[in-house]
């Protein structure tokens, strides 16, 4: 069992950053590969990043070069620092336990032009 509680989201203007945490309680075992996923109003969840517990990352063509995605094992916690942030990048980002399969809540990122 593990729960995931994402904050960090907010309101941003286009160009602007944003960094997503991700914390985690239980199991360490459900830390050992995690993923950002996000959906927008009318759209399916898409995969945005993840890491696995070699430290190996991987990214959506639509994020490369712009987000980066980091692990504090110590603080079980997961981030996504979001930069030069567009329109399109508005959704609600979830994180997920890849291992356990268990998703947190979401948090709200709004990118205005």
């Amino acid at each position: 069992q593990v729960q995931l509680v994402e904050y960090g989201g907010g309101s941003v203007q286009a160009g602007g950053s944003l960094r997503l945490s991700c914390d985690a309680y239980g199991y360490t075992y459900c830390m050992h590969d995690m993923s950002w996923y996000r959906q927008a109003p009318g759209k399916e969840r898409e995969f945005v990043s993840a890491i696995d517990s070699n430290g190996r990352t991987t990214y959506a063509d639509s994020v490369k070069g712009r987000f980066t995605i980091s692990q504090d094992n110590a603080k079980a916690t997961v981030y996504l620092h979001m930069n030069n942030l567009k329109p399109e990048d508005t959704a609600m980002y979830y994180c997920k336990s890849v291992p356990c399969d268990y998703w947190g809540q979401g948090t709200q990122v709004t990118v205005s032009s």
